[in-house]
This record gives C-alpha cells, structure tokens and sequence, in this order.
C-alpha cells in the first residue's frame, strides 16, 4: 500500500514565520508540520516491529555445541520402547528433543552424558519439561527391554530408552550419520562409538549437537537458546 503524501493549499504559500492569527489560529505551516509528525510517528509504529522481526532473524545463534540447523540428515526415529510401543518425534510435540546413542554396559561414556543430562535439568528449572532425553540403545542384544527401561530410569524417570533389531538399530544410527562398532574384550565385547548428542526444536527439526566435553551449565544455555529460536 503507498504511504499517503500530505499536501498543502497550491494556491496559499505561507512563510514559515507566519503569525498565528489575533483570533488563535494555527498557520497553515504549523498545520502541515504537525501532520507530517503524526505521519512519521504512525510509519514508525508500524515499521519498528517489522524492522526488529527481521533482524532477529538475521542473527544466527550462538552455540557452545555444533550448529546443525542446516542439516538435513536425522529426520526422524521409528524404534520401540521398552513397553514395545512404537516412538516418533511426532510422539514428543512441543518439546526439545535430546537424542544419545550408547549401551548400557557402557563403562564411562554413556553414564557420563545421562548424568549430564540430569544435571542439566536441574539447571533448566521449570524449562526441564520441555525437554525430552532419548537413549538409542546400539547394543539390542543385550539390552533387552528389561534392562534399557531399568537403566535409564535409574538416572531418571522421564528419560526414554528405544531399541530395535539389529537392521533397526544400524538403520537408525546411519541416518543420525553415528558410528557404532563391537570391539572384542577377551569372552566379551564392548562397543565404541559415537558421543554426540543431537537435539531436535520444538518443531522437529534437527538443530544441534552437544559435544560430550561440554559442561551441564553449557548444554543448558544451548537448549535455552535453541528453544527460544526455534
């Protein structure tokens, strides 16, 4: 829509030292002049928001972990909960998703982001409920069902363990671009393995990834920023 132009009387040029008149009139120049200031006034009111919108959208976030908001792998997840109930990120609107993948025998790794995750939490206040902790289990044949939902309620009751098949399990793990192997240990086996964290925005869209150094306080303040953005 074209701004209106305010015009004055072609016909009366007044000088803009023209009295008032004796009866109290204002001249036609302070006339004009008080328009074109409810005029500039009004244009502000209505762009400064605009202008404001745009440039907060201009300004990239700042993270402590990896910027991933250009990603377009890690789309989704379709694996089962240890009740064998079938999860999506549909299955978590609103909230800010928290994705790690490990095993329970894991002996430092694993615990160590878990523990984070809960300290992080705490930090977050009444923010903490709107974050979702996910933990993709790469070891499905020996965390069974049983043991996935015992491990990750003993670091809190909220977390969700998932599992697949094995097929599941590296079909998943490919799409989040993690790498998973068995590593032999005598009889045994351990498993290395990728330990980054990816967190997804309220709208389920990957944006982030949270470095396994990075502190509780950090994680926090990068999940704040990256819900506030979202």
């Amino acid at each position: 829509m074209p701004f209106p132009v305010v015009h004055g009387p072609a016909s009366m040029p007044v000088s803009p030292l023209a009295p008032a008149s004796e009866a109290g009139e204002v001249s036609i120049h302070d006339k004009l002049s008080t328009r074109r200031r409810v005029l500039r006034t009004a244009l502000a009111a209505t762009l400064l928001p605009s202008l404001a919108a745009l440039a907060a959208c201009s300004r990239k976030a700042e993270y402590h972990g990896i910027d991933l908001s250009q990603a377009t792998f890690a789309t989704d997840f379709k694996l089962q909960d240890p009740a064998g109930k079938e999860r999506t990120l549909a299955d978590f609107p609103g909230k800010a998703v928290m994705v790690f993948f490990g095993f329970t025998q894991c002996p430092d790794v694993c615990p160590t982001a878990l523990a984070r995750a809960v300290e992080m939490r705490g930090i977050m206040g009444a923010d903490a409920d709107k974050v979702q902790v996910i933990f993709i289990t790469i070891d499905p044949e020996r965390d069974t069902p049983e043991v996935l939902k015992a491990y990750t309620e003993a670091f809190d009751p909220t977390f969700v363990g998932l599992r697949g098949d094995l097929t599941e399990t590296k079909a998943t793990a490919d799409a989040f671009k993690v790498f998973y192997q068995k590593v032999p240990t005598g009889t045994s086996y351990t498993m290395d393995h990728t330990s980054l964290t990816y967190v997804f925005d309220q709208k389920g869209k990957l944006r982030l990834a949270l470095r396994h150094d990075q502190s509780a306080q950090e994680c926090a303040s990068d999940i704040k920023t990256l819900m506030a953005t979202a």
